[in-house]
């Protein structure tokens, strides 16, 4: 479980740290947008609806996985607070055992 959620949290930090431009996204290669294909290199106003695009999609998808981890987390909580009970039952039943036992004089 550690290792899901390790690997979740590496995930939405590489999405984060994806967009680092110099200039505006889509204006071209050379210009901050990068080689990001055909229609980003040659710039103008479909480099940036392509530009547009990829950062929807990426929003999109971190949103998704923050709705995943959120999700993990909250079953991890309620699976461990499932666990809290049985072992405040349990520690109910020995003191009771204990208490129970007969004290020898």
């Amino acid at each position: 479980m550690a290792t899901i959620l390790r690997t979740r949290v590496l995930s939405l930090r590489a999405l984060t740290n994806i967009r680092m431009y110099s200039g505006e996204p889509g204006s071209g290669a050379g210009k901050g947008g990068g080689g990001g294909g055909a229609i980003r290199e040659a710039g103008g106003t479909f480099g940036k609806m392509e530009a547009a695009r990829e950062d929807e999609y990426f929003y999109k998808k971190q949103k998704e996985q923050l709705a995943n981890l959120k999700d993990h987390l909250s079953k991890e909580i309620a699976f461990h607070e499932e666990q809290i009970k049985r072992h405040e039952d349990a520690i109910r039943r020995h003191k009771k055992s204990i208490g129970d036992i007969p004290e020898k004089h």
